[in-house]
């Protein structure tokens, strides 16, 4: 399920960094392009070589230059910049959430795979991820089926999901005013305001909205290991946080109104405030899904 998505986003990215050096101004190096852009130094270096064959950079080493306008340079479309897992994850989730999949329901692979317009191996390599943490049970003829878990999984998982997004929360206040970040999240600010005015129609697109956010937050530390956490974290939470339907707006509401605080924290970049909006955050969304698995063990 491989792609190109990392380049173009990356790409995309670097439009926007180098269009605000101007014309004649130095090119910052690999290293510091890596780390402003979140992606590897190969990456980087392929994206250095598709600007210079447009003209855009000039020179070589350490002697490149911006020598044209970035702005007429065209942006690849987002729809392309989101690697194929993370299109695949929302699918499902949307699947699960809008057509309300209850806990037992059976998965046919062939069906599923497709709905989605993926290939059956993909979609079964998605799966699997899963499937250790007793989410989702592979059957012997080829299907699956969903499971429910208890409060005290809830728990262990909020544990390991509060070490991890601290410190991404952390590190992310401490980013350099030249990293990309910085607009993505004011931009994600004006989305949750945008949500908020519109909470009574569109509470339900608070799930895309979270992740998204999260995947953020935690893409300041680029740790492989966060990130496949999250995957996981992602659907466990949303299946099961959505699964309890009863004052579905109003807890909606409530996250987006901390989700607000929590971009404000960051964007005043106090290691302490930060750390307190992440925190309350994270122990106001650890209550609902203790209570939304509680009641869904009492339903089933």
């Amino acid at each position: 399920m491989k792609s190109d998505a990392v380049f173009k986003r990356a790409y995309n990215d670097a439009i926007e960094l180098i269009a605000g050096l101007g014309d004649g101004r130095p090119l910052p190096s690999e290293n510091a392009l890596s780390s402003s852009l979140g992606v590897s130094r190969t990456t980087v270096r392929k994206i250095v070589d598709t600007l210079s064959a447009q003209g855009v950079v000039t020179g070589t080493g350490r002697q490149r230059a911006v020598r044209l306008a970035p702005s007429r340079l065209q942006p690849f479309p987002e729809a392309e910049t989101v690697p194929a897992t993370a299109q695949l994850e929302k699918k499902f989730m949307e699947w699960m959430l809008r057509e309300n999949t209850p806990p037992g329901a059976l998965i046919n692979e062939l069906e599923l795979a497709r709905r989605f317009g993926v290939a059956t191996t993909g979609l079964r390599e998605f799966l699997n991820r899963f499937q250790r943490f007793g989410l989702i049970e592979r059957r012997p003829n080829g299907g699956w089926v969903l499971h429910g878990f208890t409060p005290s999984f809830a728990i262990e998982l909020f544990q390991i999901r509060e070490m991890f997004e601290v410190r991404s929360a952390t590190v992310f206040a401490a980013l350099p005013a030249s990293s990309p970040l910085w607009p993505q999240i004011e931009a994600l600010r004006e989305e949750h305001r945008y949500l908020l005015a519109q909470i009574d129609s569109r509470f339900h697109d608070f799930s895309d909205l979270d992740s998204r956010f999260h995947r953020l937050v935690n893409s300041a530390v680029g740790n492989r290991f966060i990130d496949g956490f999250y995957d996981i974290f992602t659907l466990i939470f949303h299946y099961h946080y959505q699964w309890n339907k009863r004052d579905e707006r109003q807890r909606n509401k409530v996250a987006v109104e901390e989700h607000l605080a929590y971009i404000d924290a960051l964007l005043s970049r106090n290691p302490a405030a930060v750390k307190r909006a992440c925190k309350a955050h994270l122990a106001s969304a650890k209550a609902t899904l203790i209570r939304s698995t509680a009641l869904q063990r009492v339903s089933s």
